[in-house]
């Protein structure tokens, strides 16, 4: 979209610039910097032109949001500051990398650079057909994290480059606004854990859940705002006392009032399946000074907090010690909840160093140094870094493969294990025996037989705790066993693992065909494309049918299931013609491949999406779209990693069907309970039972109905009725298993 730029746009424009230009001055360290700073918005700023975005406004808006974000709320300086300036230039208009290395020198131009690469990769428009039903999104993905072994500088300002995008994500169309957010939940928002950037994180989950979940979202919303005007003055209060109590002992701090997030609380909702009423810790306070003595920082942390639960009783089991042993990703903090006129209020306490660590992440870890990145001490972000480059140095993995492996790394906590001789070795949290001894070396891996915890002899699938001292037993004449496949938790420990079982037998594809060839042949079946399609959804495979010959070839798929496979697929293809639209798409891959006329929806067996949910579809074969939530999280793993396959889909109103549902319930037991439950459902509300599960202890009971319900409007209704039963705690809408 272009059109030439009147005087409000430019005075819009200028007016930007001057935000970002005042922030930007206290990051440069010369006036040369500061110069370089504004010798890259005039550059961007000619380059973009009179081109503008979806919105209508000046392009140039989006790469000065994304430089304030950089400097702002990541913290980075000049160099960053320009290279986001200037990170759409190469790819969206006639200047080169060359252009940019002569104006701006090799470092901002290799940023830009890097930069480039990764949005060309990840525009929807560039996806092309992959073989062997390999993702070319999960390929581009790869190069991402490729770039974290350049300069992770590049990864922090693509970070800001997606906020600024998802801030503004309502003017895409839905097919790529899906996308977007998916990707953003599936690997941006963990990166942006693990790197520190909370604040990031936060809003991007939020942008998620707003989507995703729209009514969820302003019912949770809703009720904050009825908290703030209810609870404010208490918190305010609370406040106030603190901050007293911390000026009698002569402690000078900043205290930050803030309420949990709407997706912070949705997603406890949803792992501890409890309601609203149930989320205790939405209120917190941050305590930030400035320690007398840097050398005694945790000290002061226990001083404040000891000063602190003195006076208001503390809930011992919400204490969270992060001033001694800090998160993976160099996160400090002294956590305590605290009970205040009826209510519980976290407090966090930080000195301002740690806070800059919370605020910024790894940016105020590392250091810009003659030209390269340096850790500055953060061993964890540089023990992630490293089990990231142990995936990308295996030549032979799976791009869907590799990015579930990053995934997995993203979400990862760790412990501290250490070998005989007292040398720490860090693992991921649910680790064993094995992969400690895989982590030392892969051959005393795979000669493993057995190990000692704590001089106590364990099996190798023993899972180690924080602290265990560990010692491997090998044997010469030991092998890889397949079955340690089952319960290894490192990613490097299983490629290790996979790449021995594949050195010990070549012809593992072709044992894999024949095995399954001669047991659909004992069952008068033909091995035809059908048949296999519905071996590789069954156990989700990823990597076409030779993953899973070889799968079978290996003996990590057991043919003694087969024929429950075949008639669970059976079940779960039994298609019906819902109530589904195609949307317009822009998406040439999908006008291609989907033949609206002859398509087929049917929903999905992990979600059970009914009308009102807000959904999506997947490509699932020729005419053949999967219906999902799209808060489900096999959609987001397949809209992060197989974008090409989404179909943008509405519900419509041509079908009046029923749906299947389940609603858990729990409560105080009483005679006739289960007849007033029994009768809302069938007398008031009109609803066919499919099946009911209630069990009674000791004066409580819980369990689960299924039921057949038109859309989410008669799920509300359910949850609103039950819970004007007597005895009834607690209602919510759950997923059938």
């Amino acid at each position: 979209m272009s059109s030439t730029f009147t005087s409000a746009d430019e005075l819009l424009i200028r007016r930007e610039f001057e935000k970002l230009r005042l922030v930007s001055l206290r990051r440069c360290a010369d006036q040369d910097q500061y110069n370089l700073v504004l010798k890259a918005f005039e550059f961007a700023n000619e380059a973009h032109r009179n081109v503008r975005r979806r919105s209508g406004e000046p392009y140039i808006l989006h790469p000065i949001a994304v430089a304030r974000i950089v400097v702002q709320e990541i913290g980075l300086g000049c160099k960053s500051i320009c290279a986001a300036l200037l990170h759409d230039v190469v790819e969206d208009t006639e200047y080169t990398a060359d252009d940019i290395r002569k104006v701006f020198g090799s470092k901002i131009a290799s940023l830009v650079d890097g930069l480039t690469k990764i949005k060309s990769a990840l525009d929807n428009d560039n996806l092309k057909e992959v073989p062997s039903a390999q993702s070319m999104q999960a390929e581009n993905f790869k190069r991402i994290l490729l770039t974290l072994n350049d300069d992770a500088r590049i990864v922090l300002i693509k970070l800001a480059d997606r906020l600024h995008n998802i801030r503004t994500i309502g003017f895409m169309p839905e097919y790529k606004r899906e996308k977007i957010l998916s990707e953003t939940m599936f690997i941006f928002i963990p990166l942006a854990h693990r790197l520190g950037l909370y604040n990031i994180k936060s809003e991007m989950e939020d942008v998620w859940m707003r989507y995703n979940e729209p009514l969820e979202y302003r019912r949770i919303d809703s009720e904050l705002d009825n908290i703030m005007e209810t609870k404010g003055s208490a918190i305010e209060s609370f406040v106030g006392e603190v901050n007293q109590m911390l000026l009698e002992r002569g402690i000078r701090a900043r205290i930050i009032k803030r309420l949990k997030t709407p997706y912070s609380i949705w997603r406890k909702m949803q792992t501890k399946n409890i309601p609203f009423e149930q989320i205790f810790d939405l209120y917190a306070v941050r305590i930030i000074f400035d320690p007398v003595d840097k050398s005694t920082e945790q000290e002061q942390c226990w001083a404040v907090f000891h000063t602190i639960t003195s006076r208001f009783r503390c809930n011992q089991n919400r204490t969270r010690n992060w001033v001694d042993t800090p998160k993976v990703n160099g996160y400090e903090a002294l956590h305590g909840t605290v009970m205040y006129m009826g209510m519980w209020i976290e407090v966090q306490i930080r000195t301002e160093r740690m806070n800059a660590i919370a605020e910024r992440g790894v940016a105020a870890h590392w250091a810009y140094k003659q030209g390269v990145f340096v850790n500055e001490g953060d061993n964890g972000i540089g023990r992630w870094l490293k089990s990231v480059q142990d995936i990308l140095e295996n030549p032979d993995a799976n791009a869907l493969d590799f990015l579930d492996d990053v995934h997995k790394e993203l979400l990862t906590s760790e412990i501290f294990v250490f070998t005989p001789k007292g040398d720490a070795r860090s693992l991921p949290k649910g680790s064993t025996a094995l992969d400690f001894a895989f982590d030392i070396h892969t051959q005393i891996g795979c000669h493993a037989i057995a190990a000692k915890v704590n001089m106590k002899l364990v099996k190798l699938s023993t899972v180690l705790a924080n602290g265990d001292q560990v010692e491997i037993i090998t044997s010469e004449n030991a092998i890889v066993k397949r079955e340690w496949l089952d319960f290894l938790k490192t990613v490097s420990a299983r490629n290790s693992v996979i790449e021995a079982l594949k050195d010990m037998s070549k012809d593992n594809v072709s044992r894999g065909m024949n095995t399954l060839r001669e047991e659909l042949a004992k069952r008068n079946i033909q091995m035809q494309t059908r048949v296999l399609r519905k071996l590789i959804d069954y156990y989700g495979i990823t990597g076409g049918k030779d993953e899973l010959y070889n799968k079978i070839g290996i003996g990590l798929i057991d043919m003694a299931e087969l024929d429950t496979v075949l008639k669970t697929n059976a079940k779960q293809r039994n298609v019906q013609m819902w109530g589904f639209k195609l949307l317009e798409a822009n998406s040439r891959h999908i006008k291609k491949h989907v033949d609206e006329n002859a398509v087929i929806f049917h929903a999905s067996g992990c979600c059970h999406p009914i009308p009102g949910d807000k959904v999506g579809g997947v490509l699932d074969g020729e005419n053949l779209v999967t219906i999902h939530k799209t808060s489900c999280p096999v959609y987001t793993n397949i809209a992060a990693t197989q974008g090409n396959k989404l179909v943008a889909v509405r519900w419509s109103k041509h079908f009046m069907m029923s749906y299947l549902a389940r609603i858990t319930i729990s409560g105080i037991d009483r005679m006739g309970m289960l007849s007033d439950i029994t009768n809302v459902l069938s007398n008031k509300l009109g609803i066919n039972l499919r099946k009911i599960s209630i069990e009674a202890h000791d004066e409580i009971f819980e369990g689960y109905i299924d039921l057949y319900v038109h859309d989410r409007a008669d799920i509300d209704n359910i949850i609103d009725e039950f819970s004007k039963i007597n005895g009834i705690e607690k209602v919510t809408r759950s997923d059938i298993e």
